[in-house]
């Protein structure tokens, strides 16, 4: 028989020996509950900002491409039919839907030097429009604008030079 035996524990209240439990108190399960609720909160509001910058990159990228369509209409028109086209694609100011999102976009065409009208700057602005938890967010980070340099066909001042 060995040295050590296990002895039954005393239900008496003098007892010297110590009682050992397995397992966890209340209180101890309770506090990694907290932590555990802590990480997982941590973890939920990642998840929350992942998605807030997944649709503004969406948004950029679709008002990218209405900027762009924009854009090349105004390049396929001849140089002295830019105002007039513009007003033909729906004014200077026109909503837009692509894939299922409108978008407000903007159109100024003005003489990149007073008094020369061989040279214009097209400005093409696309903003988002939408009634979502990041709209102010989106409209700030989700649209784009566009600017070019457009001369007519006909030679300019310098050709001396």
């Amino acid at each position: 028989m060995s040295s050590k035996t296990k002895r039954p524990h005393s239900a008496s209240l003098g007892s010297s020996t110590t009682k050992h439990e397995d397992g966890f108190t209340l209180i101890e399960t309770s506090i990694a509950l907290v932590v555990m609720m802590i990480v997982g909160l941590g973890a939920a509001s990642l998840f929350f900002y992942a998605i807030g910058a997944n649709s503004t990159a969406r948004d950029r990228e679709l008002s990218m491409a209405v900027a762009q369509q924009q854009m090349e209409r105004l390049r396929s028109t001849q140089f002295l039919q830019l105002e007039a086209t513009v007003t033909a694609l729906g004014g200077e100011t026109k909503t837009e839907v692509s894939a299922g999102r409108s978008y407000t976009v903007n159109t100024t065409i003005v003489d990149t030097f007073t008094g020369n009208n061989t040279q214009k700057t097209i400005t093409v602005q696309v903003t988002p429009l939408g009634n979502t938890v990041l709209t102010g967010i989106q409209r700030v980070f989700g649209g784009v604008t566009l600017v070019t340099v457009r001369s007519s066909a006909a030679a300019g001042p310098n050709l001396g030079l």
